[in-house]
């Protein structure tokens, strides 16, 4: 029986494995599927990270390996090249070419296994199947990782962060990025990358588009883009065709989430990631963090909350259970979704995260608690893009409700 396992070697495991250390806890065990820990920082080589965590900016790789030292000066085990292929409160199966099939007891279990790109085919665009479509994440591993140039003239269909990013390690490399198009009228990426990924390399952004079809049958030889109504239907009369090689998708994040689903978790649809309460709790001694709760923009964000998680899955351990009695966190205007979703009763000093569903301008950030305001930040600017957070210090005595308040699209 090990006192903790955590499912994933990334930024939000390695943070939640340190956590549950210094809290108390030493047999613990991480399951990672890749041959190395630090999940897919190690293929963001870009710098950006660690400013919050640091206070100083470093790439993927150096954030990565600073948590990895701190895992291995206290002898956390992990279990590398494994897979885990099943998952229950308090048991976790998993496979690897080495043991074979195993299954392990846990007093408690944190769920860290990040998040997967949306695929083609989840968006109907007509045209054939040819070679040169890649996901932006796919393309930054074989660029990255394995050094190949996936293609010379690109078009780049979403506007997601990773997507940005990649439009201007193409350009550095020698790429001709063509346009990236975004389906919805807003940019889905942090504003300063597309300032540093896009604005700095006259690379155009062209929001309310659309992808509407694909042309070659070996290769791909030309995209055509179109801009949409707001239905997101094709405005006839505005396509644009592009010559390329080749076209990346970048059109959203996706929880990790077929574990989960077999453990029997309540999964939210809208974050497509569990239902949580404060102390990151998802079921019977299962909790999550991370991209597998919900996708991050700042990876510091995911090591904030995987620490918490941690130290919340030590204290599950350590102390006996008790029922927990609970207060629902709901949306309201201009809220897409927060996480926790529930907090327990009189809890004091936690974080709720959120994010918004449109831009807005000179707004407020309002929490009530019974109908009754709580707490009001202004804020200048807020967008789908970048995650916020709001910090509530008093005890929860009611449910409560994140909104906002005089907001100018």
């Amino acid at each position: 029986m090990k006192d903790l396992i955590v499912i994933g070697g990334g930024a939000a495991g390695l943070a939640a494995a340190i956590s549950a250390y210094d809290e108390g806890l030493r047999d613990i065990i991480i399951i990672e599927r890749s041959q190395s820990l630090g999940g897919i920082l190690n293929q963001c080589i870009h710098n950006g990270f660690g400013l919050h965590t640091f206070k100083e900016e470093l790439t993927g790789p150096e954030y990565a390996n600073r948590f990895i030292k701190e895992a291995e000066k206290r002898n956390i085990e992990a279990k590398l090249t494994s897979m885990v292929i099943d998952l229950k409160p308090h048991e976790v199966t998993y496979v690897n070419s080495n043991e074979g099939v195993v299954r392990l007891q846990a007093k408690a279990i944190i769920l860290a296994m990040g998040c997967r790109e949306r695929p083609r085919g989840a968006l109907n665009i007509p045209g054939y199947r040819p070679a040169g479509i890649f996901s932006a994440g796919t393309a930054q591993h074989l660029m990255n990782i394995e050094g190949k140039l996936v293609g010379k003239r690109v078009v780049i269909l979403g506007s997601g962060d990773i997507g940005l990013i990649m439009a201007r390690r193409m350009t550095l490399e020698g790429a001709k990025v063509l346009a990236v198009a975004e389906l919805m009228p807003y940019s889905g990426g942090l504003k300063r990358n597309i300032v540093q990924c896009l604005n700095d390399f006259d690379i155009p952004l062209l929001l309310s588009h659309t992808v509407v079809n694909i042309e070659g049958k070996e290769r791909v030889e030309a995209v055509t883009i179109s801009e949409v109504d707001s239905n997101r239907n094709p405005i006839k009369g505005t396509e644009i065709r592009y010559e390329c090689d080749t076209l990346l998708l970048s059109v959203g994040l996706l929880p990790e989430n077929e574990l989960s689903k077999k453990a029997g978790i309540d999964l939210s649809p809208i974050t497509g990631g569990p239902i949580v309460d404060d102390q990151y709790l998802a079921g019977d001694g299962i909790f999550a963090c991370g991209n597998v709760l919900h996708v991050h923009d700042l990876v510091d964000f995911v090591s904030e909350e995987a620490t918490t998680a941690g130290k919340s899955a030590a204290k599950y351990v350590m102390q006996e259970n008790k029922i927990k009695e609970y207060f629902s966190v709901t949306t309201g205007f201009g809220v897409r979704y927060t996480v926790p979703q529930k907090i327990e009763k009189n809890r004091t000093d936690l974080t709720i995260r959120f994010r918004v569903n449109d831009n807005y301008r000179n707004s407020y950030i309002v929490v009530k608690s019974n109908g009754v305001e709580i707490k009001r930040i202004k804020k200048a600017v807020l967008a789908p893009g970048e995650m916020e957070s709001v910090k509530i210090m008093g005890p929860v005595e009611a449910d409560l409700k994140v909104e906002i308040e005089n907001g100018n699209n």
